[in-house]
């Protein structure tokens, strides 16, 4: 599916939203699953295409090394949703994030802690080489 920069931040401001919702009905302190179901009933009644713990295949010199790592959330086959409920984002969550983009060729990602007293605060949104070569509009 071809976007645009335009069309991928919408699709992020949306997808911002809906944790925004989730966030302020549950609160921080919950289980990293019980955000991840809630998000996808948000998303999915608002009309998004929502995978949920996709496989990530690992490629190695061309090879499927037969070994696979679970993303959260896949919306509309573009942009990765990384959910968190942790005291603090570390740089190791930045790089999962960024490596799962990497692998399945998606242009952008967020990663969201829901352990946060403001989700637009906590939040990361990434791109990657691929968002940076799509058109403006």
């Amino acid at each position: 599916m071809i976007a645009t920069k335009k069309q991928l931040t919408q699709l992020s401001y949306e997808i911002t939203a809906s944790a925004i919702k989730v966030h302020k009905e549950l609160g921080p302190g919950l289980l990293e699953s019980i955000y991840e179901t809630c998000m996808v009933y948000e998303l999915k009644r608002s009309g998004f295409k929502v995978m949920q713990q996709k496989e990530v295949p690992v490629l190695y010199d061309g090879i499927d090394m037969n070994m696979h790592l679970r993303l959260d959330l896949l919306v509309n086959d573009l942009v990765i949703v990384e959910i968190k409920a942790v005291d603090q984002i570390h740089p190791v969550h930045e790089a999962q994030l960024l490596t799962y983009m990497k692998l399945l060729q998606k242009p952008q990602g967020l990663l969201i802690n829901f352990f946060t007293t403001n989700i637009t605060k906590s939040m990361k949104p990434m791109v990657n080489e691929l968002f940076r070569a799509l058109p403006d509009e």
